[in-house]
């Protein structure tokens, strides 16, 4: 099959899973051209297929179906005369008008969850009445799960004394690293054995914005044992770092995937996360410590979210659940009874980026 795929490739959220797609399609044999956006970088595992794919686009197929991996805000901008299909990955859970213009102008919608299409349904498709029949238009959304690389992260029990529990997750209040803190500092005093490890950096924050998050890890009551972690250049030296942790800790406000929420799972780790938005993809009572949602609130930082939609708001319940959380796996992990997560390496076994492909795949053959 041929295919038009527009997406950047980097190590940013949606350039890794552009990256990942484009090179899985190419792996099954199809000839994809690539069109990225911004400048493209890859590991030099990919790199062969990456090149071939952006010199596919020289002479790419007119009327071949042509996929855009991008915001939702901007997807007015195809390659060809082929179906035309919108890959956003959103967090909230209603649209801008802008946004609404943008996705409506599309053919197709693929999302990353069921969460995702139940907001597309509702807010992107609509009803009308001919001839006495209602039926819906707009465009068809259609679920294509992101996945992880299972060869990279591997299972892997870890060695270290203390509990280390980490989160993996660019600074936002949406990411809920607020609730982490507060949680930590509730659960725990300076004699327990046990650190919070932020590998947090975000890049589209100024030196200001980034230190007001430093201040608020280092002046709590537990700031002698909150490590902040710098970014790292490759997926490979971030498998290390989470193999070395024993908990995942992830209470999100809004999720459009929570790729690291995976990753935990493929290394066998535990995960604390919202039971709420596009993680409960593949997080289950099964496989993960969920905190329970009562309610929403206008999605609000002053940064990115300015009510425009809601996300999960917390109480004292929710976070008090956090706590509990994390004592029990220090506990665990402590009396030494914290065994891998056999439950989320089984999870991710399903969800590779070969099966995001083969996905794509069945969806445009269909």
């Amino acid at each position: 099959m041929h295919l038009n795929f527009i997406s950047p490739i980097n190590d940013l959220g949606y350039g890794y899973a552009g990256l990942h797609i484009c090179d899985e399609l190419i792996k099954l044999g199809h000839e994809v051209s690539l069109f990225p956006i911004g400048k493209p970088y890859c590991h030099f595992r990919h790199e062969d297929n990456i090149k071939q794919a952006i010199l596919n686009a020289d002479k790419f197929d007119v009327n071949a179906k042509c996929i855009r991996l991008w915001h939702q805000h901007d997807m007015s901008m195809f390659v060809g005369k082929g179906t035309h299909i919108g890959f956003p990955i959103f967090e909230l859970d209603t649209f801008t008008e802008k946004e609404k213009h943008h996705l409506k102008s599309c053919d197709d919608i693929f999302v990353c969850s069921h969460w995702a299409k139940n907001i597309i349904d509702e807010k992107i498709r609509y009803f009308d009445k001919l001839g006495g029949r209602t039926w819906c238009g707009g465009p068809l959304s259609k679920v294509v799960p992101l996945g992880v690389d299972t060869e990279v992260f591997t299972p892997k029990i870890s060695k270290r004394k203390p509990t280390i529990f980490l989160n993996v997750g660019k600074w936002e209040k949406r990411k809920g690293h607020y609730d982490i803190i507060q949680a930590f500092n509730f659960a725990f005093n300076e004699n327990d054995n046990v650190e919070l490890w932020m590998m947090c950096e975000n890049p589209f924050l100024n030196q200001e914005q980034t230190q007001i998050w430093h201040n608020r890890c280092k002046d709590s009551k537990m700031g002698h044992k909150i490590r902040i972690l710098p970014r790292v250049e490759t997926d490979t030296q971030v498998a290390e770092i989470m193999q070395q942790a024993d908990c995942g800790v992830f209470p999100s406000h809004g999720e459009g995937w929570n790729l690291e929420a995976l990753e935990m799972l493929s290394c066998g780790k535990q995960v604390i996360a919202t039971d709420y938005s596009a993680h409960t993809e593949f997080l289950t009572q099964e496989n993960a410590w969920l905190l329970p949602i009562n309610k929403m609130e206008p999605a609000y930082d002053g940064i990115w979210f300015y009510k425009q939609g809601n996300w999960a708001s917390f109480d004292n319940f929710t976070l008090s659940k956090l706590a509990e959380y994390m004592k029990t796996i220090h506990n665990r992990k402590q009396s030494g009874q914290l065994e891998l997560n056999m439950a989320g390496i089984k999870t991710a076994q399903k969800f590779t980026w070969g099966n995001t492909a083969e996905t794509i795949i069945q969806h445009l053959s269909t």
